[in-house]
């Protein structure tokens, strides 16, 4: 499955048509506001479904594996060498989208220069897999896609990993690598854009995962976009946590049909904290939590529901579990007050711009508010991003 992810929106302009057969690697849409930037086929598969919303907006594009359809090679051409070409071959073979760009969490447009590149080499959240054990084994491809980011920007490329042994080799000035204690938030790149490189309109700075700068070293080294990550298993509904490889968008029913106990369990794609209930594996997402099934609740009368909607949000207390959910970055009550105000400059003063939705999961969880501030402060970046482009 071929998909947008949460909140993201993909006005695109199809390159296949369903029944057509398609390898692992092949491009099969174009961005329409940009058309050299492409999504590709995550595996070799015949398209069964093509679903766009009104718009030409991408709903999701249906695939069935077809083996022989095999992998399609993407001519390197001067990508090792210019940094103009290098930006084409990234955006024509599928993987300028695994780039986000803050604020607002974009794929970058085609001409943005950002001031910095944060590479996470480590996830803090609960169930996520090592990133050391994804890039195992790919030390080389992981070092030339540091270099190939370094490329991308006249600022420093932030290499952000635990304590341990360095992830790459010895920085040239460009490439630094920041430790970081593993403490949940700190391993969201959000808290470490806010650290390291405030991003602010006008003044983007991406970030990207590390096996995504390995896959950039791969796809250089050889034309071929790499066809599976590293995907986390876990949850109280598993007998065991494991590790699997596989390819982006795979059903998750089959990732864990063989693993789950018996009786009803729910399916997140993401973390316990940040997952949502899907049947596919998200664009960005590295690990997959099953839970068991709750009883379903009992309906309310509608008049109760619009009541409660009503009311007053419930204050929210100032707590060493909500500043440490803000990973200690954030002022926490004048955050939080800008967001319930809808106050856009102080949230942009207190560096609330280098932030995503997904980056407020654990202030969400500690607090248990409602609205959720991930929710309240989506509605308000969109607010700033509607303004700041027209």
């Amino acid at each position: 499955m071929l998909a947008p992810a949460p909140g993201e929106a993909l006005r695109v302009e199809m390159l296949v048509a369903e029944g057509d057969r398609v390898a692992q690697g092949e491009p099969i849409l174009r961005l329409r506001h940009f058309p050299d930037c492409a999504l590709t086929a995550p595996m070799p598969a015949q398209v069964a479904r093509v679903d766009l919303a009104p718009g030409h907006r991408l709903a999701a594009i249906t695939l069935f594996r077809e083996a022989g359809a095999g992998r399609f090679e993407h001519a390197r051409g001067a990508a090792a060498d210019d940094a103009a070409a290098l930006r084409g071959f990234l955006q024509g073979a599928g993987v300028w989208r695994a780039i986000r760009s803050r604020p607002f969490g974009r794929v970058p447009g085609p001409g943005e220069a950002p001031r910095a590149i944060v590479v996470m080499g480590f996830d803090t959240r609960p169930g996520a897999p090592d990133p050391r054990r994804a890039l195992a084994g790919r030390e080389e491809a992981f070092e030339a896609g540091l270099a190939a980011l370094a490329r991308l920007t006249d600022g420093p490329v932030f290499l952000c990993q635990d304590r341990g042994a360095p992830l790459a080799g010895a920085a040239d000035g460009r490439v630094r690598i920041v430790r970081n204690a593993a403490i949940h938030p700190w391993g969201m790149a959000g808290f470490q854009v806010h650290r390291l490189c405030p991003a602010a309109p006008g003044r983007p700075v991406w970030d990207i995962d590390a096996e995504d700068a390995a896959g950039i070293g791969d796809l250089l080294a050889t034309g071929l976009v790499p066809e599976t990550r590293l995907v986390a298993l876990s949850g109280p509904a598993l007998r065991a946590g494991r590790l699997v490889r596989c390819q982006p968008g795979a059903d998750l029913r089959s990732l864990v049909r063989a693993h789950v106990v018996p009786g009803p369990a729910r399916i997140l794609s993401g973390s316990a904290l940040d997952g949502r209930e899907a049947r596919w594996l998200g664009p960005r997402d590295r690990q997959v939590t099953v839970l068991g099934g709750a009883p379903p609740r009992p309906a309310r009368h509608w008049f109760v529901a619009a009541l409660d909607r009503a009311a007053r949000p419930l204050p929210l207390i100032p707590t060493a579990a909500l500043d440490q959910a803000l990973g200690r970055a954030l002022p926490a009550m004048p955050f939080l007050r800008a967001l319930a105000a809808g106050d856009e400059e102080t949230l942009a003063r207190l560096g609330g711009l280098s932030l995503l939705p997904e980056d407020l999961a654990l202030a969400d969880y500690v607090t248990a508010a409602e609205p959720k501030l991930s929710r309240q402060f989506a509605a308000l970046l969109d607010r700033i991003a509607a303004e700041e482009t027209g």
